[in-house]
C-alpha cells in the first residue's frame, strides 16, 4: 500500500496474508466513527495525505507497458517531500485489534465514509485519464457510475473512503464539506462527487451514494450479544470424532430437529490459544475433506461425518499467512513463525497435500534486498501451478507442486515496487511507484503466472491506490484517493482497458477485514462475479439487507433482491449460473443457504438448506468467520480464536440434508 510521506512504501503483497489478521496493538488515533480508528494506509499519522506522483504520458494499452495513463493532478494533496522515488515506508505498527482474536471487528475503512469523490467518480484526478483531458473522475479515465471521477479516468461512484479494512479515519472538515475546487482531475470523468464526513460512521462514498462498509459486519451490534458456548470452562477437549467434545455424553445437536430443517453434520471446537488469542486464517474443502488451520495446527475432517481424515499438523510456531485458494491438485502453502532474539518473522513456508495431509517441499523466504524489504508480514498467493510469496517490498515466484524458485518481482522502473498480488486463473500485481516524490502513483499489471513476464500495465493518476480485487477473473478493482477519501470500483478488460465503472448508488457492506500491514487484495468476503455480473451485498441499517447484480459492461444495477428474513444475506460464490447466498442467522433462527437465478426476470431465493432453529445461538455466534458451500454441505469456521479460558471456542461446524 502507498507509504506515508517520509517513509519508504509500506506496500506489499496482500494476497495471501491471513484475512484480518490483527497485528500487534497499535493506539488507534481518537475520533472517527464506530470502533477505534485505524489509521487508513494512504495516510500518515497526522492524516496528510502521500503526495501524487505527477502526470504519466497515458492513453496507450501495450503489452508489457500498458496503458500508462497519466495521473491527473491530484486534489489538494500536500507536495511530499524529497524528490527521488523511495522504497515505501516501514510499517509504523499493525492496526490494533478489537480487544483479542476472536473478537467482533471493528468497521473496516476501505468502505468508510469519504469525504471527496471517489477516485473513479469525483476526483480532479483520474488515475487512469489521460493528459490533458479535462477533470473526469475515475482513475480509468472514462465516465464512471459515480458521480466523481474515480483513478481510471472515468467517474467514479463512490465518494471519499479510507483504504480497504480500515476503519474510516476523522477527515477534517465536517458532513457535507464541498470538494476542493480545482486541482488535479479526477482519475474518473464524470459528476462531481459527493463528499461525506469521515466522521460519519463507516459511511463510504461512492459516485454521490454513501457506502456503509465494516470489517466483518455488525461488529457493534454482535458485541452485545452473548456467545453461544458449549460448555464452561473446564469443557473437555474435542478429540476429533466428529461428535464435538470429549470425555462428557456428546450433546445431540440435532435434537428437536423440525421437519425441512437441515442436519448439524458435525461440529468442532477449538484448540487451545494463548490469551492474546491466536489466527485461524482460511479454510479449504475439497471432495472428502475440509481442512483447517487454527494458531499452530491443521485440522482435517471428513465432510460427511467430520471424523478425522488425517493427524493434525503441527507447526513450531504459529500459523501467519495461508493461500487462500487451494490449487487444482489440492495442494496449499501454510506460512509460520520463526523467532531470532527479540525478532518475529513470518517466513517459514510450507506445502500440504489436502487430501493425504503429507507435508511436501519447505523453505525459508529470506527477507528481501532493502532494510525495508522484510517478512514481518507476508501474502501467499496462487495462480495456476505458480505460487508468489510477497514480501514488504518485493516477491519470489516458487512452482507450487515441486518447490522450484521459479523468478524474482522486485523493483523496476522509476521506484515501482511490488505491492499486492490477486490470482485465480490470472496473476495481479499492483505496485507503489515513486513513494514520496513528485509522481508517486500505483500500477496494475498482469503478469504470466509461469514466467513473471508482464502482459500489460495500467498507471493510476497521483493520489490513487487500488486496495482490494473484489474479483481476479473477471478483474474489478476498489480504490481509494488518498488525502479525500474517495473510491472508485471498476471492472477492467484483458487488456488493462476499462470495461465499465460501477454505479450503484447504494451503500455495499462487504466483509473485508483487516489489511494487515501488507495489502491484502483479496482479504474480502461477501461479494461473488461471474463472467457478466458483479453481485454486492448492500450495508445492514435495520433488519433484511439486499443483492445488487451490477452489469460488467455497463456498470449499471441489473436486479437487487432482498434478505428473505429480517437478517442480512452475502453473496457466497455463483455457480451453474446461479447466485449462491448466505442468508445470517438470528438468536431463534438458524441461517440460510439460497440460491438466485443471474439471469432472466426472477431472481426470487430459492432456499437449499435451513439451518435448524436448535443451533442458532451457537451459529450466530461465529462473529468473524469463514463460510463455504461445496458438495450441498454449508461450511462455517472461526477466523480468529479469542484465546478465552471462560468457555469451550468453536472452531467450525457443517450443515447438511
Amino acid at each position: 500500500m502507498t507509504q506515508p510521506p517520509g517513509q519508504p512504501p509500506q506496500g506489499h503483497s496482500g494476497a495471501s496474508q491471513p484475512q484480518d489478521r490483527p497485528p500487534q496493538p497499535v493506539t488507534p488515533p481518537a475520533g472517527g466513527f464506530g470502533p477505534p480508528r485505524i489509521q487508513p494506509a494512504h495516510q500518515d499519522a497526522s492524516g496528510t495525505p502521500p503526495q501524487a506522483p505527477a502526470p504519466q504520458d497515458a492513453g496507450r494499452t501495450t503489452p508489457e507497458q500498458g496503458d500508462r495513463t497519466p495521473p491527473a493532478q491530484g486534489g489538494q494533496a500536500p507536495s511530499a517531500q524529497g524528490a527521488g522515488p523511495t522504497p515505501p515506508a516501514p510499517p509504523a505498527g499493525p492496526p490494533q485489534p478489537a480487544p483479542g482474536y476472536g473478537y467482533p471487528q471493528q468497521p473496516a475503512g476501505p468502505y468508510a465514509p469519504p469525504q471527496q469523490p471517489g477516485p473513479y467518480q469525483q476526483q480532479p484526478q483520474n488515475p487512469y485519464a489521460q493528459p490533458g483531458s479535462p477533470a473526469q473522475p475515475g482513475p480509468y479515465a472514462q465516465p464512471g457510475p459515480y458521480s466523481q471521477p474515480g483513478p481510471y479516468g472515468q467517474p467514479g461512484s463512490y465518494g471519499q473512503q479510507p483504504g480497504y479494512g480500515y476503519p474510516q479515519p476523522q477527515v477534517p472538515g465536517g458532513p457535507g464539506t464541498p470538494p476542493p475546487a480545482g486541482g488535479s482531475r479526477n482519475p474518473f470523468k464524470g459528476r462531481p462527487a459527493a463528499v461525506v464526513s469521515a466522521a460519519a460512521a463507516g459511511l463510504l462514498v461512492v459516485g454521490g451514494a454513501v457506502w456503509a462498509v465494516t470489517g466483518s459486519g455488525d461488529d457493534q451490534e454482535q458485541q452485545k450479544k452473548p456467545v453461544a458456548e458449549h460448555s464452561s470452562a473446564s469443557a473437555p477437549v474435542d478429540p476429533g470424532d466428529g461428535r464435538g467434545a470429549g470425555d462428557e455424553e456428546p450433546e445431540d445437536l440435532n435434537a428437536g430437529r423440525k421437519p425441512g430443517e437441515s442436519r448439524v453434520l458435525w461440529y468442532k471446537s477449538a484448540p487451545d490459544a494463548p490469551k492474546g488469542g491466536a489466527e485461524a486464517p482460511g479454510m479449504w474443502v475439497t471432495d472428502k475433506t475440509v481442512v483447517k488451520p487454527a494458531y499452530k495446527q491443521l485440522f482435517a475432517y471428513n465432510v460427511d461425518d467430520g471424523r478425522p481424515t488425517w493427524d493434525p499438523i503441527s507447526f513450531p510456531q504459529q500459523i501467519c499467512a495461508v493461500t487462500p485458494v487451494k490449487s487444482s491438485d489440492d495442494k496449499v502453502v501454510v506460512a509460520y513463525e520463526s523467532r531470532n532474539g527479540g525478532s518475529t518473522h513470518c517466513d517459514q513456508l510450507q506445502q500440504i497435500d489436502l487430501n493425504t495431509g503429507k507435508k511436501g517441499w519447505s523453505t525459508k523466504l529470506t527477507r528481501g534486498d532493502g532494510v525495508f524489504d522484510s517478512t514481518v508480514t507476508i501474502s501467499l498467493t496462487i495462480s495456476g501451478t505458480t505460487l508468489v510469496a510477497g514480501r514488504q517490498l518485493s516477491a519470489v515466484a516458487y512452482d507450487i507442486d515441486t518447490g522450484q524458485k521459479l523468478y524474482d518481482k522486485k523493483k523496476y522502473g522509476a521506484g515501482c515496487f511490488p505491492a499486492g498480488f490477486a490470482g485465480s486463473t490470472r496473476l495481479i500485481q499492483v505496485a507503489s511507484c515513486g513513494a514520496g516524490g513528485s509522481n508517486e502513483h500505483d500500477e496494475v499489471q498482469e503478469l504470466d503466472p509461469a514466467t513473471g513476464k508482464v502482459k500489460w500495465t495500467r498507471v493510476l493518476p497521483k493520489g490513487w491506490s487500488v486496495r482490494r480485487a473484489f474479483s481476479v477473473d473477471p478483474l474489478v478493482l476498489y480504490s481509494t484517493h488518498e488525502g479525500d477519501e474517495r473510491a472508485n470500483i471498476s471492472v477492467l478488460d484483458t487488456k488493462g482497458g476499462i470495461r465499465s465503472q460501477v454505479d450503484v448508488k447504494d451503500s455495499i457492506e462487504p466483509q473485508c477485514g483487516w489489511p494487515g500491514l501488507t495489502r491484502n487484495l483479496q482479504g474480502c468476503s461477501g461479494v461473488a462475479a461471474d463472467a457478466n455480473a458483479l453481485y454486492l451485498p448492500t450495508a445492514v441499517t435495520m433488519g433484511a439487507n439486499e443483492i445488487v447484480a451490477v452489469d460488467l459492461d455497463t456498470g449499471k444495477e441489473k436486479w437487487r433482491v432482498k434478505s428473505p428474513t429480517q437478517t442480512s444475506m452475502q453473496p457466497i460464490k455463483t455457480e451453474s449460473g446461479k447466485l449462491i447466498a448466505y442468508v445470517e442467522p438470528s438468536y431463534v433462527q438458524g441461517g440460510q443457504v439460497v440460491s438466485i437465478e443471474s439471469a432472466g426476470s426472477s431472481h426470487t431465493p430459492v432456499k437449499l438448506l435451513q439451518n435448524p432453529e436448535g443451533t442458532a445461538e451457537i451459529e450466530n455466534g461465529f462473529f468473524r468467520k469463514n463460510i463455504d458451500w461445496v458438495g450441498g454441505r454449508f461450511f462455517i469456521s472461526s477466523a480468529q480464536l479469542n484465546g478465552s479460558d471462560e468457555a469451550e471456542e468453536k472452531l467450525m461446524m457443517a450443515f447438511g440434508k
